[in-house]
């Protein structure tokens, strides 16, 4: 019987696919089992390969009995490959996260329980941005939205009319939610309106429910899934709409093995399925107003707070004149409207972007500062543990009994506060509030995390106490104060986007004030208040912050109006690891469009037991910077022993 030679992609990190041998035709994205080494794996036909069959060739095992994985996949693998100058059968690993679904084939799926839904009163500006959104559906052509709006304006509700609109008719629906663990109040509002619970996928959910929800996934029986931003890469065989909910958020950025924005991938991946593409904020990033003013996105814009809901008052706390008490951070003005918000039956927010008790422990004798022994940080003081903690690494150790260094007993004390200690600190003053701290360390599961948000919509609780979080869409109709106890702290570092983080931080952690008939108000704490960036947040003036952001950005030439690549190097040997980066900058090719800076030692220059040096290479807007690092890279390749990771729009400097 004549055999086909196929290509099989498989979810290993080779450059290219393999040759086997077929007994007949196979589409690509076929998904096939396969012998490899010892193994059998399972990968992916990429293609039908011309050349004559070999005999040397080994057999396909199986052909898996589900619909081949469709085209915008397998271009947005191949596209994604490079772009980020990953391998591809590293994204085809991300694609295929959980194969052992496989040998599930044959087991029935419960479908999802619906009750009636429960469409919405839409403003007249909701509804215009809505039909513009169902007219993009409609004509069935790649289109991406930047859906702007003030906290509170109803965003959530605009887009959720595009998804009704989708299930009216064909079609798939992703939502990328930055904090999906997070997000019970947004699923109990997706239920409400739709009348059942959309499928999940993110680190907490269990793999009977992975594989399953994977299994209906590819067969197109499930029509929505909500996700992390792992979910961009399951393998929709028909998807027409992606939603990215605060699509400025931090947390789309994957730092870790394959590295990628999933902003960025979002619209790549809307673009391959000639779909529609929503990215929702009240504070848009610089990269996407940039797309916004160059036509490549159409802008939706809500510009007020749904019904009769105000935004809140924003005052400054200068705290330099102030002479507070030792180990209090809370100034007499926020401390007087914390009490004037409970004596009305109301509820409070202080925010402090800070885990744990303090962020430092030293020697009162010698300044001996406990240090993390795998990384070049401090170590934070956790008081319910009574442990000292990494949060980089995790490591973990009791606070010693006696200095190493001067050898005087019971002489380490905490330094500077971070929640837990403005937790104390409340309880001191107001002993009879019921406070809650949210942060990811009391908050572990996402039954936790429903659970206290159910207290708060109970009103059994009057204080929240924590982190960023707090910042991530949540709603009460009874939070009126939001203290935010050092606005400053994420101004420090060379991070050149510094200033529009702590922007968008802030304001929309100020946004969870006051989003029904009940005005709120913002007391922010600064040891800055002439900083345009604390102006702009009193006067709520968003256009002229990011103007000057802008500007600042253009004449640098940093993104969005030049583009930047990281090159870190790692390993256990300091020294090999400095040369190998001296080395390879030496050998960057001259180009009059691009430079290169560094190398230097990375910020956090020993993490988990590996020293670290960063290199940037910075080009013009309109170059692609790929073919340079792929011809720069190849002519001096790395000992084995230093790891080089490549970082394509890097969005952190650590």
């Amino acid at each position: 019987m004549p055999k086909i030679r196929i290509s099989v992609l498989v979810p290993r990190p080779f450059a290219e696919p393999f040759d086997y041998l077929s007994p007949q035709e196979l589409a690509p994205g076929t998904i096939v089992r396969v012998p490899f080494g010892r193994q059998e794996i399972y990968g992916v036909v990429w293609k039908r390969n011309e050349k004559a069959p070999a005999q040397a060739l080994k057999a396909i095992l199986e052909v898996v009995d589900v619909p081949p994985i469709c085209e915008a996949s397998l271009q947005f693998i191949a596209w994604m490959s490079d772009y980020t100058l990953t391998l591809p059968g590293q994204i085809l690993k991300m694609v295929l996260p959980v194969v052992e679904a496989f040998e599930d084939l044959s087991k029935k799926r419960a479908l999802p329980e619906t009750r009636p839904p429960h469409p919405p009163h839409l403003s007249a500006g909701q509804q215009e941005a809505a039909d513009c959104l169902r007219e993009s559906l409609d004509r069935a052509q790649y289109q991406t939205f930047l859906l702007e709006g003030v906290t509170g304006s109803g965003k959530t509700e605009v887009y959720f009319e595009a998804i009704a609109h989708l299930l009216e008719r064909q079609g798939q629906a992703l939502i990328l939610l930055p904090e999906i663990a997070l997000s019970a109040q947004w699923l109990q509002r997706f239920e409400r309106r739709f009348g059942f619970r959309p499928a999940l996928w993110h680190s907490a959910v269990t793999e009977a429910q992975r594989k399953a929800t994977f299994l209906a996934l590819l067969k197109g029986e499930v029509r929505v899934i909500v996700g992390a931003r792992s979910a961009l890469f399951l393998p929709f065989p028909d998807l027409r709409l992606v939603i990215v909910d605060e699509e400025h958020d931090g947390s789309y950025k994957q730092e870790e093995g394959v590295i990628y924005h999933g902003r960025d991938m979002a619209v790549a991946r809307a673009r391959f399925s000639e779909g529609t593409c929503v990215l929702a904020s009240a504070t848009p990033s610089l990269e996407t107003l940039a797309n916004v003013e160059a036509g490549k996105y159409t802008p939706l814009l809500l510009p007020a707070r749904f019904g009769e809901a105000e935004m809140p008052q924003v005052q400054m706390v200068d705290m330099r004149p102030l002479k507070m008490a030792a180990q209090t951070w809370l100034s007499p003005a926020l401390r007087g409207a914390l009490e004037e918000t409970l004596a009305r039956g109301e509820q409070a927010m202080l925010f402090l972007n800070r885990r744990g008790y303090a962020p430092l422990t030293l020697c009162r004798e010698c300044g001996d500062r406990q240090m993390c022994p795998h990384c070049s940080l401090s170590l934070v003081h956790h008081k319910v543990q009574e442990k000292l903690i990494c949060h980089h690494c995790g490591h973990m150790s009791p606070i010693p009994p006696q200095c190493p260094a001067c050898q005087e007993v019971g002489t380490y004390t905490a330094i500077g506060p971070g929640v837990e200690r403005i937790y104390e600190e409340v309880q001191t003053f107001l002993p009879e509030a019921r406070c809650v701290l949210l942060t990811s360390d009391h908050l572990t599961t996402p039954k936790k995390i429903a659970a206290c948000v159910q207290q708060i919509q109970n009103h059994e609780v009057d204080i929240l106490i924590g982190t960023q979080i707090m910042a991530k869409g949540h709603h009460f109709p009874l939070l009126t104060l939001v203290g935010v106890v050092d606005g400053d702290s994420t101004l420090s570092g060379s991070d050149f986007r510094a200033a529009e983080k702590s922007f968008q931080l802030l304001h929309q952690v100020a946004g969870r004030s006051g989003r029904e008939e009940r005005r709120g108000k913002v007391l922010l704490q600064t040891f800055l208040p002439d900083h345009p960036l604390m102006q702009a947040l009193v006067a709520q003036d968003r256009e002229n912050f990011f103007a000057l952001e802008a500007e600042q950005r253009q004449l640098h030439g940093f993104p969005p109006y030049g583009r930047l690549v990281a090159v870190i190097l790692s390993g256990k040997n300091e020294g090999e690891v400095e040369k190998t980066a001296r080395l390879l900058a030496r050998t960057f090719p001259l180009h009059g469009k691009a430079e290169l800076l560094g190398p230097t030692p990375a910020p956090l220059s020993y993490l988990r037991g590996k020293y670290r040096w960063r290199l940037l290479v910075k080009t013009e807007k309109g170059m692609a910077p790929q073919p340079l690092l792929r011809h720069w890279l190849l002519t001096r390749p790395p000992p084995v022993s230093v790891r080089v990771q490549i970082d394509v729009d890097p969005y952190s400097f650590f």
